[in-house]
C-alpha cells in the first residue's frame, strides 16, 4: 500500500517535511504545489499508511552534558537476550540498541557524560556477555534525509 503512496508530489512532501517537520500545511503546499487541504490529505494518508512515522526535534547530547558517545558492543548468549533487550529499553544512556549478526549479538549506541560513566556502564553491560567498546571521535556523516524515488 505504501508503495502506491510514493508518487512525485508525495516524495516532495516527504523530502520537505524531513528538511523541517515544522513546516505548516500551507508553506507544504506552497512548496509541492498543492492547496492546503490537499497537502493535509496527503500527508494524512502517508501516516495512516506508516511512511510517516513521527515528527522530532534534534538534541544535542553534549549540550546537556553528555559528551561521550560509544557503540558497545555484546556478545549475549542466547538465553540472555532478553535480559539485554530489557536492561537496553531501561537504561537512559542507551540511545539505540540493534540486533544484529557476526561475534557480537548486539550493539548499543551509548551517550554518558564522562569515561568513567562509560566504564561503569560497560561493567554493567558485561553481565550479559563479552563487550567490546569503540568510543566516537566524530561524526562525519550524517544523513538524515531519506531520499525517496516515486515508484513506477
Amino acid at each position: 500500500m505504501a508503495a502506491k503512496l510514493l508518487d512525485k508530489i508525495n516524495c516532495a512532501i516527504l523530502l520537505e517535511l524531513q528538511k523541517n517537520g515544522r513546516l505548516s500545511y500551507s508553506e507544504l503546499g506552497r512548496r509541492v504545489g498543492l492547496s492546503t487541504p490537499a497537502v493535509a490529505e496527503r500527508v494524512r494518508r502517508l501516516e495512516d499508511a506508516g511512511v510517516l512515522v513521527g515528527y522530532r526535534a534534534r538534541v544535542d547530547p553534549a549540550a546537556l552534558g553528555y559528551g561521550v558517545t560509544a557503540l558497545i558492543e555484546v556478545a549475549t548468549p542466547p538465553h540472555r537476550y532478553e535480559e539485554m533487550l530489557e536492561f537496553a529499553k531501561r537504561t537512559e544512556a542507551v540511545r539505540e540498541c540493534y540486533f544484529v549478526t557476526g561475534e557480537a549479538s548486539f550493539v548499543a549506541k551509548v551517550v554518558v557524560p564522562s569515561v568513567r560513566d562509560l566504564q561503569a556502564l560497560i561493567q554493567q553491560m558485561g553481565r550479559y556477555g563479552n563487550t567490546r567498546t569503540s568510543v566516537v571521535l566524530s561524526q562525519p556523516v550524517l544523513k538524515e534525509v531519506f531520499e525517496v524515488a516515486p515508484t513506477p
